[in-house]
């Protein structure tokens, strides 16, 4: 096996990368403890990710997070001193990685544990397959502190049905992962103690048909797709922005910091 280490900064590892001897590729998230998204873990998974859509040997990427969260979120400390123009530039970062993910030339798996909330959620939406512990969590949060969701929010219609999808982004309501499974959100729901075999599960079926065939199919997937959630995911770049232009998202997100200070 080969691993390679990569560091959102000189004192935290931010996320590793191996790939074993069939070509999986497992991807894991230590951003602290939820694995809160910010802009220097983002570009550097951008990066990441673009080198490995170049490398043959990859068969399937494993996505997953720590033992608390798949991705708990954005930086709220980060998005609270945005104006419009850096908040296009911050969103467009997590567009990025998302995009990354969901136009890789080999499938993505989602392993979901614990929180997958906003970002997460969408990133995890991006993902080809979504396998998920029944001790996981799903919310699309962001108009509670200001700011509608944005970028691959966009594919959450076709995922789970545009009622739901609208009832879901403008309560912000958390759901559990037996209504993920549902709703269609997440493909497979299992105990947390089984939940890298259900994952290993689906990357042996991936790993026992012809990597181009495999390769094929996720490219043909992509193109199936309407234009529409891309187009609109650029779209939403402007209007997050916009969101900025009003006191609306400092007031909410200072509110939140604040009140989760004092707990």
């Amino acid at each position: 096996m080969t691993e390679a280490t990569h560091h959102a900064d000189a004192a935290e590892r931010a996320f590793t990368l191996s790939i074993d001897d069939r070509g999986v590729a497992t991807l894991a998230l230590h951003i602290g403890k939820i694995n809160v998204l910010h802009s220097k873990v983002a570009a550097d998974l951008v990066s990441c990710l673009a080198g490995l859509s170049q490398d043959s040997r990859v068969r399937c990427l494993i996505l997953r997070g720590n033992e608390r969260a798949f991705i708990g979120g954005a930086d709220i400390n980060e998005m609270v001193a945005l104006d419009s123009a850096a908040a296009c530039e911050f969103i467009a970062g997590l567009y990025h990685v998302c995009e990354a993910v969901h136009n890789a030339p080999f499938p993505v798996i989602a392993r979901i544990h614990g929180w997958c909330f906003g970002v997460g959620a969408e990133l995890a939406a991006a993902c080809d397959i979504r396998v998920a512990s029944q001790e996981s969590w799903y919310a699309m949060p962001e108009v509670k502190i200001g700011i509608p969701s944005v970028i691959q929010a966009s594919l959450l219609p076709t995922l789970i049905g545009a009622g739901r999808a609208r009832y879901w982004l403008i309560t912000g309501r958390r759901i559990d992962a037996r209504t993920a499974f549902e709703w269609g959100l997440v493909n497979e729901v299992v105990s947390v103690d089984e939940l890298d075999d259900a994952v290993n599960a689906v990357v042996q079926d991936i790993c026992e048909c012809p990597p181009n065939a495999i390769r094929l199919q996720k490219q043909l997937c992509n193109s199936w797709e309407s234009a529409f959630p891309d187009d609109a995911a650029r779209a939403s770049i402007d209007t997050f922005g916009d969101a900025y232009e009003t006191s609306e998202p400092a007031v909410a997100m200072r509110h939140f910091l604040d009140s989760r200070k004092r707990r």
